[in-house]
């Protein structure tokens, strides 16, 4: 005897392996984690040794001295890292896009090349071109402009820089393309009327190119933002996991992870990602805000 599932039923049982998952693998983690960031716990003490503890947990983290210092060092190479990747990615995208016609695929797939390499071979990459006595970097400097060899890893004034120069290297090529798929949609019969009317190349991307790839500018700069916040493993693998001299390279990723799981303190660990999720959504709706304050504008 067969066993007839209802029509009805059939959406809900085509869709269930990946509710269920989701369940198990993504909404039970926020949950648990919204939850632990009123406890205190040591996980090796098990769940019956939670203690709820209120705000406390928020307020030791907005209260720490190196919160708030992982906080400045994000912000720092959030905005050194990926302020670059869109000014050097967007010319450089529009330049492939009119200079190589059907072949901009084959140069943009070599700077996309670095996303999607393995981060620890980037890592061990650029520490070999950072080496302070044998580095491609040191002795580069020392040709062009005769300065002394750099102890990148061991300086607080230099890791900020060569974090921010291994994540903009990384990323620049994932925002290329995203322009070079927004400027195919661009109609080139707007670029040939603009012409006709003696439209010189820059009056071209300030009147056309710029406006019509906004919401892709937009996109690009939004995942800047959330991934600048997040950033944790370049410096972490770069650093051993420690956030190098002075500290001087910890994010505030880095800094959640260790307050976890070297100093076992899962509920301010959880305090601090929900802190960090409040100021990324923040900084997201501002971005959008800017956005659509100058497409009104314009």
């Amino acid at each position: 005897m067969t066993m007839r599932i209802p029509t009805a039923w059939a959406p809900y049982l085509l869709v269930s392996p990946f509710l269920i998952l989701f369940a198990v693998f993504g909404l039970f983690p926020l949950l648990f984690s919204a939850w632990l960031a009123f406890q205190s716990w040591e996980p090796t003490s098990g769940i019956e040794a939670m203690k709820f503890v209120g705000l406390d947990n928020f307020v030791f983290a907005l209260t720490d001295g190196w919160f708030w210092k992982a906080l400045r060092n994000t912000l720092w190479l959030a905005v050194g890292s990926g302020l670059p990747q869109h000014l050097v990615a967007l010319p450089l995208a529009v330049f492939l896009h009119q200079a190589f016609g059907r072949w901009r695929g084959l140069f943009s797939g070599a700077y996309f090349l670095p996303y999607i390499t393995s981060t620890v071979a980037i890592a061990m990459l650029f520490g070999s071109l950072f080496s302070t006595d044998y580095g491609l970097v040191n002795q580069a400097l020392h040709a062009v402009f005769g300065t002394e060899n750099i102890n990148w890893m061991r300086s607080p004034q230099a890791i900020k820089p060569a974090v921010a120069i291994i994540v903009f290297w990384r990323y620049v090529g994932f925002n290329l393309v995203l322009y070079l798929a927004a400027l195919q949609t661009l109609p080139e019969d707007l670029y040939q009327a603009a012409r006709l009317d003696g439209a010189g190349p820059w009056q071209q991307f300030l009147r056309i190119t710029l406006p019509g790839i906004k919401p892709m500018i937009l996109f690009g700069v939004t995942l800047s933002i959330i991934g600048g916040l997040q950033l944790f493993e370049e410096p972490f693998i770069l650093t051993n996991g420690k956030g190098g001299a002075d500290q001087a390279a910890m994010t505030v990723a880095m800094y959640l992870y260790r307050l976890a799981f070297d100093f076992s303190d899962f509920g301010g660990a959880s305090a601090l990602a929900w802190i960090m999720f409040g100021l990324i959504a923040a900084l997201t709706w501002l971005t959008n805000k800017a956005f659509a304050d100058r497409q009104v504008q314009a």
